[in-house]
């Protein structure tokens, strides 16, 4: 008895983490945004990571501990299409389904500007 609720369990397990192992990180380029000031000598000392973003149908996920982002998706033309504030409380956004087509992502943390495509 023992054995099959630990398979059960396993089971169970396996089949809600499954869904997780599906999602492929967004590509996402790192740049200094040049129309902000600069802080400090503008030099930092490592390189910064672009954040982690999952895309999902609507739903971009980002990873618990970030910091806030303003979130701008953008059409072929350049033409900002939404926006909005990614807060660090924040896992998940959802964005407009009457949105259809090749976007621009792009995440503004402070100076830095982190940048990608996607495809809804």
């Amino acid at each position: 008895m023992k054995k099959l609720c630990f398979l059960v369990l396993a089971a169970f397990i396996l089949s809600t983490s499954s869904y997780a192992w599906q999602l492929v990180p967004m590509t996402l380029s790192v740049s200094g945004d040049n129309n902000l000031q600069p802080i400090g000598n503008g030099h930092p000392k490592s390189p910064i990571q672009p954040p982690t973003v999952y895309l999902d149908d609507y739903v971009l996920t980002f990873e618990t501990d970030h910091p806030d982002y303003t979130l701008y998706i953008k059409d072929g033309d350049g033409e900002v299409v939404y926006t909005t504030t990614v807060y660090s409380s924040q896992t998940q956004v959802t964005l407009p389904s009457t949105l259809s087509g090749d976007y621009e992502i792009e995440l503004v943390m402070g100076n830095w500007l982190f940048t990608g495509w996607i495809t809804l």
